[in-house]
């Protein structure tokens, strides 16, 4: 009796001191996280106070009444606060822990830019007066100081990056992520992206979804990462348990959860629920859309014409052979189209009536297309395409006519990218790369469909240009290509 006593109080005081220590642990977590997030804020506003002293120390060296409270400093300083958020919201902002260097250098240099732009034209619009230019001036001496005040503002980005980011993964080592695979298959794919983010997260484990020690590793781990080919009821018990566990969760998007994502909570007399929308424009969205295009398309043709003279000149000269190269592609509705891009490979490939998707170190790209391509200046002749009407500004990337064939069959799902009109820039473009899954092609298209917004496609637009500082936006399929196995049912 006694001994059963004295194991019982063992026993007891073993999960006392179990349960001790999982809540100093929690406690441990949170305040490392108070921490990170102190020093993050910290550092966002070191960094926006010394690109605001940068310009307006510069730009005041031309422009006294910068030096002193006046009409033009307030609406200067409101002008610059005001597009630094608008830009934050667009590019992200100063992203410590979240991002790599290079994007994240590359997204506030354009946010600066811009800024430092729309700030820079309200500043001479405001110098238009008896005391100091009688007309409007934007390439005076102020433009110089702009220029060194944009370099400036640059150097101090790229300190302040490699600084912030260093010392917060030197205080916040990778953490470590238990990776819950569908299929034994699926390891090597996850474990390469999750890779591609070292100082984040560490792949510690992996175990199968009906493996009997899940839960037990589940405990041990920092991050969960849930693969999107576990079985639907299996996933939602994993995730009320990492829930319960304190656990921080990633799951791979399934076609549901894209939908159910950009859902509105209602409340139908005493029940939860959630609306869907099946047209997600207004007729006043396509009108100011198309609109948009126009003018848009318009302009940059007029103002690009001479560099997209030069490039069909490059083309030309390379081979003689022609400048173009016209294919059918898919848009709203199932509707085919012609596009028209800059011809990139030779010309036996180009009139191939097989077309294949570029694969990487592809022989049949000329060296004038590689840099085309490069910079996804081939792309410039689809403004034409917006202008009459083929296309849009923002919106699913249109495939070419023997991947969407393939595609479908293996994915059928992939059939709701034509709710919207193809488009020349989008989630896809953005995000991905030229050999990214059709799987994550169609999710990132279905994010842009399902959350469509005017203000979305500004967003979209700007954020474009951070993709000419991605070297593998523009990588080949390898081959063989992960979209050449059989894929499953996205909403299984």
């Amino acid at each position: 009796m006694c001994l059963k006593t004295t194991n019982e109080t063992k026993k007891h005081n073993e999960q006392t001191e179990g349960m001790a220590y999982q809540q100093m642990n929690r406690w441990k977590s949170r305040l490392k996280r108070h921490r990170s997030a102190m020093l993050t804020g910290l550092m966002q506003i070191l960094l926006f106070l010394g690109q605001m002293y940068l310009f307006f120390g510069l730009m005041s060296i031309t422009n006294w009444p910068l030096r002193n409270l006046s009409r033009t400093l307030g609406t200067t300083l409101v002008t610059y606060i005001a597009m630094s958020l608008a830009m934050n919201a667009v590019y992200g902002g100063f992203d410590v822990g979240r991002r790599k260097n290079k994007p994240l250098i590359s997204a506030l240099c354009l946010s600066t830019l811009v800024t430092d732009l729309v700030t820079y034209l309200q500043l001479q619009i405001m110098n238009v007066n008896e005391n100091n230019n009688d007309t409007l001036r934007l390439f005076g001496p102020d433009f110089v100081w702009l220029l060194i005040s944009l370099a400036a503002q640059a150097i101090f980005i790229i300190l302040m990056v490699n600084w912030a980011n260093g010392l917060y993964f030197k205080m916040n080592p990778p953490r470590k992520v238990l990776m819950v695979l569908g299929d034994e298959s699926r390891r090597e794919i996850l474990q390469h992206k999750i890779g591609r983010y070292s100082q984040q997260w560490k792949v510690e484990d992996a175990i199968l979804w009906h493996d009997s020690n899940l839960h037990q590793r589940v405990r041990h781990a920092q991050v969960v990462f849930l693969d999107s080919e576990i079985p639907n009821q299996t996933r939602f018990e994993l995730l009320k348990f990492c829930y319960a566990c304190h656990r921080d969760i990633i799951c791979k998007a399934k076609l549901q959860d894209i939908m159910l994502a950009s859902s509105r909570q209602v409340i139908i007399d005493d029940a939860p629920c959630l609306e869907m929308d099946f047209r997600k424009m207004t007729l006043w969205q396509r009108i100011i859309k198309r609109l948009t295009d126009i003018g848009s398309s318009f302009l940059a043709l007029v103002v690009l014409s001479p560099l997209m003279l030069l490039v069909a000149l490059a083309i030309h000269l390379e081979d003689r052979g022609p400048v173009f190269f016209r294919q059918k592609r898919l848009t709203v509705g199932g509707r085919t189209f012609t596009i028209l891009k800059f011809r990139t490979m030779s010309q036996q490939a180009s009139a191939s009536r097989t077309q294949v998707s570029a694969t990487a170190g592809d022989q049949r790209i000329t060296k004038v297309g590689a840099w085309l391509r490069r910079f996804r200046l081939d792309e410039l002749p689809q403004l034409w395409n917006i202008l009459v009407g083929d296309m849009t500004l923002v919106g699913p990337r249109p495939e070419m006519l023997e991947n969407i064939e393939k595609y479908k069959a293996e994915l059928p799902a992939f059939a709701y990218r034509e709710k919207m009109k193809a488009g020349l820039t989008g989630y896809a473009q953005i995000e991905g790369r030229y050999n990214t899954t059709p799987e994550d092609k169609l999710m990132m298209d279905l994010m842009y469909i399902e959350n469509f917004s005017l203000w979305e496609d500004v967003k979209l637009i700007m954020r474009t240009m951070t993709v000419f500082f991605k070297k593998d936006s523009t990588q080949g399929f390898s081959v063989p290509r992960e979209e050449d196995k059989p894929a499953k049912d996205l909403s299984a």
